[in-house]
């Protein structure tokens, strides 16, 4: 079906450098403020050993190697990193991005999601992905992306809950860390957005999180709207 966008000027490039949830902030990634804290997240004591299976670089046993990593990431508009700030305690507690950013076309992805084990699990990482999805469709995007490793079992099941829509599989699409790779590819369109959006906020409200956990799905909550 063909859709007029006769209208259509393109979406600005991502340059925000704060946003803030209930849970957690976001912070534009700087590695000299950051660096500590995500070293400790995600390579100190406690550390998830699965945290760099599918990712194309880590696990690093040095932190001089994983400043550079920072720094790199840092210093690029494409991916546009943040860290992930749990707000009770200021502890910095994981890092993703916004990226494969093409304005012109109103396409963007989340990727890179490294989470400490503090975030997974929890309202924080439901909410990290909730504010960047929310940034991303109020500048005008009209795709958002979410693409995993197909043998990443936890990855599909997070894109799944999280309201993304399976579009199918590129089979052999990448060689990652000397192994093949089928890239699993899904998506929220903008037309889809308000009620994956309305689910994110009722899931994540007061109401529904209780001091003892969840009292409804964030699957259940979208079905409400």
């Amino acid at each position: 079906m063909s859709t007029s966008l006769a209208d259509w000027k393109g979406a600005p490039a991502p340059d925000v450098q704060q946003i803030d949830g209930r849970f957690i902030r976001l912070e534009k990634l700087d590695p000299a403020r950051h660096g500590d804290g995500l070293w400790q997240a995600l390579e100190g004591p406690g550390a998830d050993p699965k945290l760099w299976d599918y990712l194309p670089y880590g696990p690093f046993s040095e932190r001089a190697a994983f400043d550079g990593w920072l720094n790199n990431h840092a210093a690029n508009s494409d991916p546009y990193f943040f860290s992930v700030i749990d707000r009770e305690n200021g502890e910095v507690q994981g890092i993703l991005s916004l990226m494969s950013i093409v304005p012109a076309q109103g396409r963007i992805e989340i990727g890179h999601v490294t989470f400490g084990a503090p975030m997974q699990r929890s309202p924080k990482s439901t909410e990290a992905v909730y504010l960047l999805a929310k940034y991303a469709f109020e500048q005008g995007y009209r795709r958002l992306e979410w693409k995993c490793n197909n043998a990443n079992a936890r990855s599909k099941y997070a894109a799944e809950r999280l309201g993304f829509s399976f579009e199918g599989v590129f089979r052999q699409h990448m060689v990652v860390k000397g192994q093949n790779r089928d890239t699993a590819w899904y998506s929220i369109l903008d037309s889809e957005w308000p009620t994956v959006g309305a689910g994110f906020t009722a899931w994540l409200s007061e109401e529904n999180q209780a001091g003892s956990g969840q009292l409804k799905s964030l699957a259940q909550c979208r079905t409400e709207f």
